[in-house]
């Protein structure tokens, strides 16, 4: 059962977040991989998010660029950890998305990585630290993975 939900806005974001699903394969993180436009098929985020938890999911990752309603679409309709990525995909350069992802209202958080590819990954890693909090095998997956980071 898929414990991250990874989902992006448009087909032609995927190369953006090839690094992040790989990472989470490395980690041993099981997940999903949609894609569903805030704009396009709004009823189809809803029902991703809200029936999210009930499938497993545990953490969702959200991809944009432009605009990034998606990260905030889908913390509307879920109480689960999203973890919103701006991506570079506009005139200028993803800014936009990292102040639509970065400034949601109160109550209704979506926490911001980086924009583009740093981001990317590390929205696997955020998502992998939380998920230690509660799986062994990812805990020990990503402490071995941090540990080689010092030694490096």
């Amino acid at each position: 059962m898929p414990l991250v939900g990874v989902v992006i806005g448009s087909r032609s974001d995927e190369p953006l977040v090839q690094d992040t699903l790989r990472i989470l394969t490395e980690l041993g993180v099981e997940h999903e991989f949609r894609v569903l436009s805030a704009h396009r098929t709004p009823q189809r985020v809803a029902e991703y998010a809200h029936g999210a938890s009930g499938r497993g999911i545990e953490v969702i990752i959200a991809a944009a660029g432009g605009a990034a309603a998606l990260p905030g679409a889908i913390a509307a309709w879920t109480d689960l950890p999203v973890i919103g990525v701006p991506l570079p995909t506009s005139e200028i350069k993803g800014m936009d998305a990292l102040y639509a992802i970065a400034q949601m209202p109160p109550g209704v958080p979506v926490a911001c990585v980086a924009v583009g590819a740093w981001g990317a990954r590390n929205a696997a890693y955020l998502a992998a630290s939380i998920l230690a909090l509660k799986h062994d095998k990812i805990r020990e997956a990503y402490a071995s993975y941090r540990q080689k980071l010092r030694e490096s």
